[in-house]
């Protein structure tokens, strides 16, 4: 069996040179996860919105071309929203990457095993589907060379698949209102309010 990480301090470490990228979390744990790494208005929670953080990303990179756009979401979530991977690759945005972590299970809804606990290869998916930077991740030192390159846009598309452990440590809870979130995420690019 692959040794797994700790979920929180990888996403510590991921984040630590963050830069002005902007951070879109899926759903749960990863949400938890990014707000435990430090608040602030170029985080984008999408609380419920299971399968969408990888496509949010996408119009978000689309968008803002010269921002790196880095999801973070879990294996669930992406298992659910595997279409947007093919997408992703047929639009080849420069700025965007993806992180999944991957912990085996379906942590919010009681950690029933998920399709990567079965078998299911979510780099060798995103590959299938055309991007070509598309990995797994198991090791600190794996994820410290990574986390400087997240700063910058990285010229494709790229997928991380990171081994965490099935913890579930205390929630952190930040903003759920997603029309401030939203507003805060335009400010910061100086754009107004809608």
């Amino acid at each position: 069996m692959t040794a797994r990480l700790e979920r929180r301090e990888v996403v510590a470490r991921l984040l630590a040179q963050r830069g002005a990228c902007v951070v879109v979390s899926g759903l749960g744990a990863s949400t938890y996860d990014l707000a435990a790494a430090g608040d602030c208005d170029r985080n984008f929670y999408l609380w419920g919105a299971m399968g969408g953080a990888a496509m949010v990303g996408l119009g978000l990179a689309l968008a803002q071309p010269d921002t790196s756009i880095v999801v973070i979401t879990g294996d669930g979530e992406m298992l659910m929203g595997l279409g947007a991977l093919a997408t992703i690759a047929a639009q080849a945005p420069a700025n965007l990457t993806i992180v999944v972590l991957d912990n085996a299970s379906y942590g919010e809804t009681g950690g029933q095993l998920s399709h990567t606990a079965l078998g299911a290869d979510l780099a060798a998916i995103a590959r299938g589907c055309g991007i070509a930077e598309a990995l797994h991740i198991a090791s600190f030192v794996e994820i410290d060379a990574l986390a400087p390159t997240l700063a910058t846009p990285a010229g494709d598309p790229r997928l991380f698949v990171v081994a965490i452990d099935r913890a579930e440590p205390p929630r952190v809870i930040p903003e759920r209102d997603g029309t401030v979130l939203k507003a805060r995420l335009r400010a910061a690019f100086g754009l107004p309010a809608m």
